[in-house]
């Protein structure tokens, strides 16, 4: 790992150590709850598949949330609203330790979802402070790795605490469940005296009716890609409900178009140099957020009973989430040393390939676990460089009073992009096949065509946000005017 160089460093303080700790426990809260999803089930009395509702309810939120709460952070600042989602979330943490039921749980697991605009808000902060820097975009892009690194390392010391703590503390989930909430509580007390306020803001106002009309749009084209999922492709109003939430769009943008100070700044996102950053994070969402269950459910079949699947145990396969994530984390620190050596946009181009790569090597080389972990470490070295990389990549591309904006709308567009794999990666992995008998217990397995066709499309999404990357601007994200100087970096 390269560190900050001492002008930098003296730029920053200490804002990036309190914003690491943001970040580790960003990752908690991804990791914690993974292992005890099944013992979450039986305290509340639902089915394993019920717990679906969570991600579902979480995703909805979040792609309502960000672009808002970018803009407030545009307008009133990126550590103010960095504090209020901190303060929300821990709030939602403590609901979902001590809920007394499924919905009272769902909804403060919904709520808990704010910490989704974390990273965009850091990003932005960071990119802001750096604003008399010449070498600002270099800086946030080491910077970026760094946050990215901790929110990794975050992931994998909290799937490994939380599947300890829910052995050693079992009958009593409620305290297993606090850990996480005292974790984003101690965040509210680093944010508020560790992290300084931007003061490039926009100084504009909250567009209402343009958030009404998004809320709309979102709302009804993730409510119709959960009813696609849920009642399969036969469904016919299933479509209706998505083709109505794609064409609320339509007086959104019109009217986001006729604003001076619009919620969402399209002519900003028609810059040759931003529209492919947020197309890519939408193409990459469907395989970061979209490929990990089927992965998790591939590796749990018996090859014996069914003729593929790797038949791993629940505790083995951490062995691929967590090589998995080690990748992410290496990935997320060789970005900004790649950046240097080529340029900003062959990196981000070179890590879609290697998204697209590992998903590809899927179709032949499914049979082993050394050839998932091979498969998953190529995809996961490209997917860590893509975090770290597309919310920076959209800072250095937007005005300096839209850097929240931009950096929020990376998010947005990641969530409908897994969204939307949510629901196609469903309907793929619905079983056709008979129901075996094991134990007295049916089993119903996905067809190997399902997961043939999960791993086809996250690798041609990822070479298709390869190569729209190529339209950006060769020096895009960059400092032009630094030359040498960012040689010495």
């Amino acid at each position: 790992m390269t560190a900050l160089p001492a002008a930098g460093l003296r730029m920053l303080g200490p804002v990036v150590g309190f914003l690491v700790l943001v970040e580790l426990t960003s990752g908690i809260l991804q990791g914690y709850y993974t292992p005890m999803l099944t013992d979450i089930a039986r305290h509340l009395g639902i089915d394993d598949g019920d717990v679906n509702w969570f991600e579902s309810a979480q995703l909805m939120l979040s792609a309502l949330a960000v672009p808002l709460l970018a803009k407030l952070g545009d307008i009133y600042g990126h550590k103010r609203i960095l504090l209020v989602s901190t303060v929300l979330t821990a709030a939602a943490s403590w609901g979902v330790a001590f809920a007394p039921g499924f919905w009272t749980f769902l909804a403060a697991w919904s709520l808990q979802g704010f910490y989704v605009v974390w990273l965009p808000m850091e990003i932005a902060l960071i990119f802001s402070r750096l604003r008399h820097a010449p070498n600002r975009a270099v800086l946030t892009r080491k910077a970026a790795g760094l946050l990215v690194g901790a929110l990794e390392l975050g992931v994998i010391g909290g799937a490994l605490l939380g599947g300890v703590l829910v052995e050693r503390f079992a009958g009593m989930l409620w305290l297993t469940l606090s850990f996480p909430a005292m974790a984003v509580t101690l965040c509210i007390f680093a944010v508020h005296f560790g992290v300084p306020e931007s003061d490039s803001l926009d100084g504009g106002t909250v567009d209402r009716t343009g958030f009404v009309l998004l809320a709309v749009g979102l709302l009804t084209l993730t409510s119709g890609l959960t009813f696609l999922r849920i009642n399969g492709p036969g469904t016919w109003w299933a479509w209706a409900v998505l083709a109505a939430g794609v064409a609320a769009f339509i007086p959104f943008v019109r009217y986001e178009l006729g604003r001076r100070d619009p919620l969402v700044d399209f002519a900003m996102l028609r810059r040759p140099s931003m529209w492919p950053v947020q197309l890519t994070a939408g193409l990459f969402g469907i395989s970061v957020l979209g490929a990990q269950a089927p992965m998790s459910t591939f590796a749990r079949t018996d090859p014996a009973q069914h003729g593929y699947g790797l038949g791993l145990e629940a505790s083995q396969v951490s062995i691929i989430i967590g090589s998995y994530v080690l990748a992410l984390l290496v990935g997320a620190l060789l970005f900004p040393v790649a950046a240097r050596r080529t340029t900003p946009r062959n990196t981000l181009v070179g890590a879609a390939l290697l998204v697209g790569v590992g998903y590809a090597m899927f179709l032949p080389f499914h049979d082993t676990l050394p050839q998932a972990l091979a498969n998953m470490v190529v995809a996961g070295l490209g997917s860590g460089a893509l975090v770290a990389a597309l919310p920076s990549a959209a800072a250095a591309a937007a005005p300096m009073n839209r850097t929240g904006m931009a950096t929020g709308l990376t998010n947005t567009t990641k969530t409908i992009g897994g969204s939307f794999a949510s629901a196609v990666f469903g309907i793929a992995l619905a079983s056709t096949a008979a129901n075996a008998l094991s134990g007295g217990t049916a089993v119903t397995a996905a067809p190997l065509e399902g997961y043939l066709t999960v791993w086809t499309v996250c690798s041609v999404t990822a070479f298709v946000a390869a190569a729209v990357l190529l339209l950006v601007p060769r020096l895009a994200f960059a400092d032009p005017p630094m030359g040498a100087e960012e040689k010495a970096v």
